[in-house]
């Protein structure tokens, strides 16, 4: 088994010059899983996430020009674009799993896949989260939101912050190997001698990336709720509107984000107890578990453009259109059998008017 996404090493302490061959010897684990699962889930994430940012920033776009832009809006924009850079490179990691793990698009085209990847990551969370808040503040503070909260200065400076902090928190992974010394595998983690200096390294990342927003997120939505079921003299529609994306984030950190983040540290440490000579069942479940839980982080960049239709009711309105005139050209072109029926009928109907005026006319 290769070090490609963590794979457990099961090598001893005192092994460190072993031959890798005795690596897949000493704790084999089971990758067929990972051959299909992988590039099946990122095939779909691929062309759900690039359809529903496509549409998503195409509205944006298309409002932006009749009414202007809008600070959510600004920020719904800068979730859209860092998915689109993330879904783009999910075919050539199709390619790789397809191909037994073999990576034939070079160590720099490498690096920068799979950095998009946390790019993408640590972005959704952080403009989640500059939604979460901007959120909060229009419903617990409106008053405050009148003011300089609506205005575009605000969420373009609080863009460029987001990018500029994820950057730098993702430089020093951009440092550490990912290709294998055959220059075949494209590593998601790193080689199992860069562990000592990788894994403090990641358990910060999570604490800076992911805990401590989801802690802000988690507290403006419980303040949110509060207030939203206090309150009787608030919106209907902004009430279920908002509720709704409460539910949406919160899904989005429960199902793509924090079983990933669980996974990708329990599997790091695994592979140090592999190291020391360990090797169980145990341990195999955590690498499989961690391929699981990568497909499922990949899968904020398909469930993102929900956020179009919540913060968008042009969008809404045009889908909606356009459903039915899809609709429409669909019984036009496959009518069903009661159609055909009655067109069949109706055209008897008029030939058999016209044999009689033909008749009446001899």
């Amino acid at each position: 088994m290769d070090l490609e996404e963590g794979a457990p090493v099961g090598l001893a302490l005192n092994s460190s010059l072993a031959p890798t061959r005795n690596i897949e010897i000493l704790c084999p684990v089971n990758t067929d899983f990972t051959q299909w699962f992988l590039p099946a889930f990122y095939l779909v994430v691929s062309l759900v996430g690039l359809l529903g940012n496509g549409v998503g920033l195409w509205n944006l776009c298309a409002t932006s020009r009749k009414s202007g832009w809008n600070a959510l809006g600004v920020l719904v924009g800068n979730l859209g674009v860092a998915d689109l850079l993330y879904v783009v490179t999910l075919p050539f990691l199709v390619s790789y799993y397809l191909q037994g793990r073999v990576w034939v698009f070079g160590p720099g085209w490498c690096r920068l896949t799979r950095l998009l990847f946390h790019l993408n990551l640590y972005a959704s969370i952080g403009f989640l989260t500059c939604i979460s808040v901007h959120r909060y503040l229009g419903i617990v503070h409106p008053l405050k939101m009148l003011g300089r909260c609506q205005t575009l200065s605000p969420s373009v400076s609080l863009s460029v912050l987001v990018w500029v902090w994820v950057i730098i928190q993702l430089a020093p992974d951009f440092s550490f190997s990912k290709m294998d010394r055959a220059g075949v595998r494209c590593h998601d983690t790193t080689h199992h001698e860069n562990l000592d200096t990788y894994l403090p390294y990641i358990l910060t990342i999570t604490m800076t990336g992911f805990a401590i927003p989801f802690l802000i997120i988690t507290g403006c939505y419980c303040h949110v709720v509060v207030v939203l079921r206090k309150n009787q003299n608030v919106d209907p529609i902004l009430k279920r509107r908002s509720i709704t994306l409460v539910v949406l984030v919160l899904v989005l950190f429960s199902v793509c984000f924090l079983p990933y983040h669980i996974f990708r540290n329990l599997n790091l440490q695994s592979r140090r107890w592999q190291l020391q000579g360990s090797c169980s069942q145990t341990l195999r479940n955590i690498y499989v578990s961690y391929q699981v839980t990568r497909g499922l982080a990949s899968l904020n960049s398909a469930l993102n453009p929900l956020l179009y239709l919540m913060t968008s009711e042009e969008l809404v309105v045009r889908l909606t259109a356009f459903g039915h005139t899809i609709g429409w050209a669909l019984r036009f072109l496959w009518p069903n059998q009661a159609q055909r029926h009655l067109r069949q009928k109706k055209l008897s109907i008029m030939v058999d008017e016209e044999c009689e005026e033909v008749s009446n006319g001899l």
